[in-house]
């Protein structure tokens, strides 16, 4: 039974588990900054207070939130709305934090390039979409086919599993 040890299998096991919850902290931490720049206190900020609880029910530590809070005063992160189309023409509204908005532009390009999806001028989407307390809500559906319809679950799947985006929104 050489090369099939119990620790091996754990190891793997721990490695997906570990990667997926950095993957969530990072994101939660990210919304946490960006909330902080307006106003470091909780209290007074109602943004910061719903990213702060969301956090510590993600069982963020709190040494990293107050990090986090720390890091909006160096302001070196920008939220970027971007905005695009997809197979069978739905919009896609995306939501992303990053220190680095052409890296980011960059890869969300790639992803898009992949699966036949396109960046859209800016204001070319938010017609679709209407914003709430809970996010981006969709004011008018779009009825695709079943083949574009799983390309659009591919693709909003890989674009949440960037690390600088926070959310996306389809009208689908």
């Amino acid at each position: 039974m050489s090369g099939h040890s119990h620790w091996s299998g754990i190891k793997r096991k721990k490695e997906i588990s570990d990667k997926k919850r950095g993957q969530s902290f990072s994101k939660l931490l990210n919304a946490i900054a960006i909330a902080a720049r307006v106003e470091p206190n909780p209290e007074f900020n109602p943004r910061l207070r719903t990213a702060v609880d969301k956090a510590k029910e993600n069982q963020v530590p709190q040494e990293s939130i107050e990090r986090s809070i720390k890091k909006a005063k160096e302001g070196n992160l920008e939220e970027l709305l971007i905005e695009a189309y997809g197979s069978g023409g739905c919009a896609i509204l995306i939501e992303a934090i990053s220190n680095s908005r052409n890296r980011t532009m960059g890869d969300l390009k790639n992803i898009f390039a992949e699966n036949s999806a396109k960046i859209a001028n800016p204001g070319s989407v938010l017609w679709a979409f209407e914003k709430t307390s809970e996010g981006w809500q969709t004011k008018f559906p779009q009825p695709i086919q079943e083949t574009d319809l799983e390309k659009v679950k591919k693709l909003i799947e890989e674009l949440e599993n960037h690390d600088d985006v926070q959310n996306v929104y389809a009208n689908i």
